[in-house]
């Protein structure tokens, strides 16, 4: 699940140092530096020769969405509010680079911050019938108080094929035994779909 992956950013951000950087060549021995002034010494004994070492191995590629990036910023610290929100939407822009167009991202994050406001606290459920049935099966009841909800960040990603996305969202709510948490993590996955008149969408994915 790319809900892990979020956590192990989230945990690792504040972890992150200086970013990793290759060693410095060693510098050259005198008997190079004779050489290259002067190619008459260009010939030197093997023993007189610097060791050379392999160069390090490359870093890995981070070309997919569902990978973070190494340069992230570090998050606030739990319970820092609303002025902390702005770094950690930065931190999943820097995690996670963008590849939706930009219209498909916006209806995207449209419809997960009311997915997952509905799902937390009630509110709109009526807006969802397919993720939340009226009837048939048992109605879950909110675990959320609306008044202590807050969404922190959210972006929207490919979620492996450009017919998939999935909003990434960190949010904060105290639950009905009165904790209150914030750095809360929730996926919602969709689907793009095609209407008869040929209009393309996207669909949210039940939860099973």
């Amino acid at each position: 699940m790319l809900s892990t992956v979020i956590l192990a950013v989230i945990g690792g951000l504040a972890l992150l140092g200086v970013p990793y950087g290759q060693q410095p060549p060693a510098p050259a021995t005198a008997s190079a530096a004779t050489a290259a002034k002067d190619p008459s010494t260009a010939a030197v004994s093997p023993a007189s020769q610097p060791t050379v070492h392999g160069p390090p191995s490359p870093a890995p590629a981070t070309s997919s969405a569902s990978t973070p990036s190494a340069l992230e910023p570090p998050l606030p610290p739990h319970g820092e509010g609303p002025a902390g929100d702005r770094a950690i939407q930065h931190s999943l822009e820097a995690a996670w680079p963008d590849d939706l167009p930009a219209g498909d991202e916006r209806e995207l994050l449209t419809a997960g911050r009311a997915l997952l406001r509905a799902d937390a606290t009630g509110v709109g459920r009526a807006n969802w019938p397919q993720v939340f049935p009226a009837s048939g099966q048992a109605v879950v009841a909110p675990a959320f108080a609306t008044a202590h909800f807050r969404i922190q960040a959210a972006i929207a990603r490919r979620d492996g094929s450009p017919d998939r996305a999935v909003v990434h969202l960190v949010w904060a709510g105290m639950d009905r035994g009165g904790t209150f948490a914030d750095l809360r993590i929730s996926d919602w996955h969709f689907t793009r779909t095609t209407s008869q008149k040929g209009a393309a969408t996207w669909a949210p994915q039940t939860r099973t």
